[in-house]
């Protein structure tokens, strides 16, 4: 080879060496935090986080390859909040998908610099999360629950299903915003909807049960499940006590449906958790947390079971039958 073309070659071949190299480097690995607020068993809280997982695959985000996901369980419980937390911050995530109020307090208590992405809040601003829903202002933004008006609909769909209920027992947290919200979006309601309501505090066991027992001694009651981790810190208990008084429910969410309650209105969580991964990925990708806004659910689903229906003695309006995501027989 004559040295002019030698020098050519080599020259070429220089020239491409960067680029083979980068083809040849992996994807920057990022680190993604998950804090979900209920136990690793829950399949629930299983199905949003593979919803949230599948969400950042489609997204172009795979784990082992561009990201590495370190995921703790709270169980539901303020301890493990605080201690996994912790340990999520000590980590150096990139940002962190809170599932649930107790992992977003948590987190937000051991950092404010941390990005956050919550999903299923219901008020984040009562709560202090945000400054507000359109400029959240801080480390934190994400996906709210619902909006109060969704509470007098559970009045209107409890009064259409059963129509002689005239006194409904409220289930909520009085210790967050939410729960004071709810309760005053029912209680706005009930004047027209001819019924009398009254709040049941979710703080523990021992104070749902004789308080539940204690409101059904009276006839035509009803309760309402308002949307709270401490809600879901006992739906076996609140589905258990509303068969054994005969009190017809509505709940927030669907789980309690599937595990025998009557009849829920509520936001697709699911869905939340998809809409979760698209803000992650923005916030990968260089956005800041305090420049995303709050987003509202844009799904809800209704669900009624049907087997609970006749043990109450009830019959489902056709009204409600045809609107139902969901019916189990």
């Amino acid at each position: 080879m004559r040295r002019r073309d030698f020098i050519k070659v080599i020259a070429g071949s220089l020239a491409d060496w960067p680029l083979a190299v980068r083809a040849q480097q992996p994807d920057q690995m990022r680190r993604i935090g998950v804090l979900i607020s209920t136990a690793s068993d829950d399949p629930v809280g299983q199905a949003r986080v593979a919803t949230f997982l599948q969400g950042l695959r489609q997204l172009g985000w795979t784990d082992g390859r561009n990201m590495r996901i370190d995921t703790r369980w709270v169980s539901n419980n303020v301890d493990n909040g605080r201690k996994y937390a912790a340990e999520l911050i000590a980590l150096a995530p990139d940002v962190i998908l809170a599932g649930g109020s107790l992992a977003t307090t948590s987190l937000l208590q051991a950092t404010r610099a941390v990005p956050i992405v919550f999903a299923q809040i219901p008020d984040p601003v009562g709560a202090g999360y945000v400054d507000s829903l359109g400029k959240p202002g801080g480390n934190a933004t994400g996906f709210t629950i619902m909006e109060y008006s969704l509470s007098g609909k559970w009045l209107e769909l409890l009064k259409e299903i059963a129509p002689a209920v005239t006194r409904v027992a409220v289930l909520r947290d009085p210790a967050v915003a939410a729960g004071a919200g709810q309760f005053g979006a029912i209680q706005s309601a009930a004047s027209s909807a001819g019924v009398e309501v009254s709040p049941i505090n979710l703080r523990d066991a021992g104070e749902i049960e004789p308080a539940v027992t204690a409101f059904a001694r009276s006839s035509n009651g009803g309760l309402i499940v308002t949307a709270t981790a401490a809600a879901r810190a006992y739906p076996e208990l609140i589905v258990k006590l509303a068969a054994q008084h005969n009190l017809p429910a509505v709940y927030f969410e669907r789980s309690f449906v599937a595990s025998g309650g009557l009849v829920s209105y509520g936001s697709d969580l699911v869905d939340l958790f998809r809409r979760a991964a698209e803000y992650v990925d923005r916030i990968l990708k260089g956005e800041k947390a305090a420049d995303l806004p709050v987003q509202a659910p844009t799904r809800y689903e209704l669900a009624i079971n049907l087997k609970t229906a006749k043990a109450l003695g009830l019959t489902v309006p056709p009204s409600i039958l045809s609107r139902a995501n969901e019916v189990i027989e």
